[in-house]
Parts: structure tokens; sequence; C-alpha cells
């Protein structure tokens, strides 16, 4: 989501149009901003104030306007700084933390605080209250002039939220407000709010993040061998009919990007994990820290002959196949021994993800676990790596295939979601699939031998196949173009330099992207 909220107000302002891009300060991204307004509202039924500030970009640009909304209630999380771990309620804090931020939104538009916005563009479930204010809430009625759209970028988070009789739900946010339950009900759990579902039902066009996972979420789950709708397939598919529901893949950033030194990711990560070292936080994991730092500086000295990497967070979504049978990975490494290659993984996220994969870092020798998170690592990982493994269980869109192929590096990728629409078996990359997990594990280990195989007996096609990986290009361009056509329901754009003249003799008009 990171990379959508950062490349599209890019793309659309280089179209002489104006993005407002407004994030919660959790706390502390307000501290090099300017104050802009003070939103007093009504919140839990008492007055509340709220203090919007502009900060700046990392880019400067004259189109894009980035804020932040400050207020005691919207902290930092203990997940990246961000989110809150509530294993007993589900979103608890979260759900608390976002409506706030959702009604000081409300009430900034209400105060004309951005001039007149044509479009306001939301992303997952944190921001879709801001539909409910703009169905039910009188003191809003503002938002009605406005056309909302709503990108989903992953429909297994989904909100979900009691009505009533809890500190965190949707009465206790909105006392004031008439709740129409029917309208509202999470199509499983009667007595709750689906903030998901929320967004799905009420937005005027509801956006997945390409064409292939917007065909797989219109169906029901059958975990794990398929993850669909996950309860909201009903939702998607009446949205569908309404011709509200597109499929839209995401682009790739090409430009101005982070170059890595060739011969340079051993260095990196022995930097990065000496630095690790020396972090308290880090003393409960110091003794893998230094395993890991002993096989990465073996490596330095006797270099593999093939690495295969992965980068993700650590979580069912990304590494199932491993967790259901770790079997997979050790057959993985056993072929790899075999061509004197390594696996490089990096990451952090579920406890049972890490000490899976820690415990098989200590088994096998090939196996590099760098449990942690570094750019510069990553930067190498994605240019010096031979292959790129994602055996995601589902993808709505994925970046990372994107970031390697970039590089010329083939993936080697589950066929799902967005996956199937960036990565052609045998042409740009490599994908397993089958109708079980059984089958599904055979295949992954299958292609990836084969994958192996061309690599060091058909180099011809191997370069081929690393060239096509190279060429191909996921423009935000065509994506944003598709934006204006298909979700802005505005004149898409026709040339950069064209519609910028072209525009400049006319008021701009603005855009509104949320980012959660």
């Amino acid at each position: 989501m990171g990379d959508v909220v950062r490349d599209v107000p890019r793309q659309i302002a280089s179209h002489g149009d104006t993005s407002h891009v407004i994030t919660p300060s959790y706390g502390r991204l307000h501290q090099n901003g300017e104050k802009i307004a003070e939103l007093s509202f009504i919140y839990r039924g008492v007055p509340q104030e709220a203090h919007l500030y502009e900060v700046p970009g990392k880019k400067v640009d004259e189109n894009i306007k980035h804020y932040v909304i400050d207020h005691p209630e919207i902290k930092s999380g203990d997940i990246a700084h961000i989110y809150f771990n509530d294993p007993e309620q589900p979103f608890y804090t979260d759900a608390c933390m976002f409506s706030l931020f959702c009604t000081a939104v409300a009430q900034a538009v209400k105060q004309d605080v951005f001039g007149e916005l044509q479009i306001i563009h939301l992303h997952d479930w944190h921001t879709s209250l801001l539909l409910f204010l703009k169905e039910f809430h009188p003191s809003f009625s503002v938002l009605k002039n406005i056309r909302f759209v709503y990108s989903i970028h992953n429909l297994a988070i989904q909100g979900i939220r009691p009505f009533r009789n809890n500190h965190s739900s949707l009465k206790a946010f909105f006392p004031e407000v008439m709740i129409d339950e029917d309208r509202l009900k999470d199509p499983r759990y009667h007595d709750c709010i689906n903030l998901m579902a929320l967004g799905i039902r009420f937005a005027d066009a509801v956006h997945t993040v390409s064409p292939s996972y917007k065909e797989d979420i219109k169906k029901p789950s059958d975990f794990p061998a398929f993850v669909g709708g996950e309860g909201l397939e009903n939702d998607l598919t009446k949205a569908d009919e309404e011709g509200r529901l597109f499929g839209i893949l995401n682009g790739s950033n090409y430009k101005n990007i982070n170059r890595a030194k060739r011969n340079e990711l051993y260095k990196n990560s022995l930097k990065a994990i000496f630095k690790w070292l020396q972090e308290p936080n880090k003393k409960y994991k110091a003794d893998f820290l230094a395993h890991t730092g002993n096989k990465v500086y073996s490596l330095s000295l006797n270099k593999p002959s093939f690495i295969c990497a992965s980068v993700a967070r650590l979580t069912e979504q990304k590494f199932y196949f491993y967790k259901d049978n770790p079997d997979t990975l050790i057959q993985l490494l056993d072929l790899l021994k075999e061509k004197n290659g390594v696996y490089i993984v990096l990451g952090t996220g579920a406890p049972e993800y890490e000490e899976l994969l820690r415990d098989i870092s200590y088994q096998k020798e090939n196996f590099i676990f760098i449990n942690g998170q570094s750019e510069e690592i990553i930067d190498s990982l994605y240019f010096e790596s031979n292959i790129y493994l994602m055996p995601s269980l589902f993808e709505p869109c994925g970046i990372s295939q994107m970031l390697a192929m970039r590089n010329g590096q083939p993936c080697l990728v589950h066929a799902t979601g967005g996956l199937i629409d960036t990565v052609d078996h045998l042409k740009s990359g490599f994908s397993f699939s089958g109708g079980t997990m059984f089958e599904k594990h055979a295949n992954f280990v299958s292609v990836f031998e084969d994958a192996l195989n061309l690599f060091f007996d058909e180099k011809e096609i191997w370069k081929h196949i690393s060239k096509t990986a190279k060429g191909k290009r996921f423009s935000w361009e065509r994506s944003v173009k598709e934006y204006y056509s298909q979700l802005y329901l505005l004149e898409p754009p026709v040339d950069n330099n064209f519609q910028a003249k072209r525009r400049s003799t006319k008021s701009k008009s603005s855009k509104f992207i949320y980012n959660k």
C-alpha cells in the first residue's frame, strides 16, 4: 500500500491535477509539519479537537499536498510502529484510532480545508468509515457531493467490530447516529459491522489491485487450497453486477530507483547484523543473529553458485506453504545443495513463522534466515540473487515480483491473484499450481528443480527468460489512466506534456488519496 500511495499521486500530479494525501500522524509524523487547521467535531458523544498538519514530502511537487492528523488517541502501535496487536479482540485499538481519524478527515472536508474535491480515494478497512459518515451521519452530508473510490489491498483483513456493548464498537464511536444493521452487518456475525464490507457496499467504485484477484474474490474460499472472497464474495459479486467492481493491476516505479552495487550482498548483511546485535531490543534473538552472521561470513569466503531469495513479512499469506509442510522447504534446500546453492529469506513477522525458519536455519547450512529489516540487504538481494521465490498462498497484486523482474531476476511464484497477471510460466519466470495442497507442494518442488536445471544446463533459455522478465513494464502511467476512466470517471490523460499544458489553462481538479 505504501508504494501505491506514494506513486499514484505522483502520476496524477504529472497530469496537472492535485492530490491531497492524508494519513494519521501516529504521534510522530506531524513533528516537522506546519499546523494548518484545528478540527472540532463530536466523537463518542463528546467534543474533540484534532490538528491537521501539512508535512513535506520526500519529493517536492506543487500538485501533491501531504497531511497528517494529530490527536492524543492517534498513536503508534507495536506492529511496524503503526498497528496494535490485540489478540483477544482483533482490531480493538486500531478501530478506535481509525474511526477517530476518519471523523477528523470528514470534518476537514466539511471545513473546506482542501478546497473543492472531486474524488475521495479510500484504502482498505481503516478508511471505510468515511462512507458510514457520508451515508448516515447528518453532520457530514457534504460528503454526498463527492465521488468515493475504495481500494482493496488485502481482503483477508476486514476490521470486524461489534455494533454495540463494547468500547470499540460502532455505537460507542457514534452514539448519536441511528444504525441500520441490515445494511451494515457482517454476513457471518450479524451483531457486528464489517468495515471491509462497508467499503464494498457503499463506495461508488470498488477497486482490486489486479484483474485476477478480482475474479478470485468473487468465489468462496476453500482454505488453504483456495483463498477467495473470505465471506464477502456475495458483496463483491453484487458490486460487479452493479458495474462498481474493477480490477486494475498495480504499477511499479522505474524512475530514480536505488541501484545496489555489485558484490555488496554479504557486506551489507554483516553490517546490518552487527548493528542489530548492539540493539537492546534484539537481545532475545542475539544468539540466532550471531549464527546467521557466521553463515553470511562463510558465504563471503566461499561464494555459492546459485542464490534464491524471498523478502516479505512472515505471515500466513506469504509463507504458509513452509508452515503447512516444512519438508517442502527442506526439499528445496536439498536440491540447492546439489548445485552449491543457497536460499536467503529476509523478514520479520508472526512468531510461529520466525521460529520455524530459525529452526530450519540451524538444520540446514545453505538456508540463511536474516531475521530483520534492511533496505540495503533488500536492494542487494533483488540485484544479486538468481531467482526470487514468492509462494504466496494468495496475492492481491504483489510488488516484490515486479521489483525482482525490474532487475532481470526471474521469479518462481504460486499461480494466484496478481502473480498470474505478472509472471508468465517459462516466458518471464516460473509458476506452480494444483487442485489440492498436496499437488501444489509437489509442483512447487518440481518447478523449482526444473528452474535449477535450466539455469545450469540451458543457459540460453535462462538468459531469454531473464531478459524477458527485465523487459516487462508494469507502469503506473497505464494503471492511473485506467483509474481516471474506470474509477474516477474523468477524462483519461493522453500525453503527460500535452495534458499538463492543456490543464494549466483550466482550474485544477483534486483527488483525495488516503493511506491507512
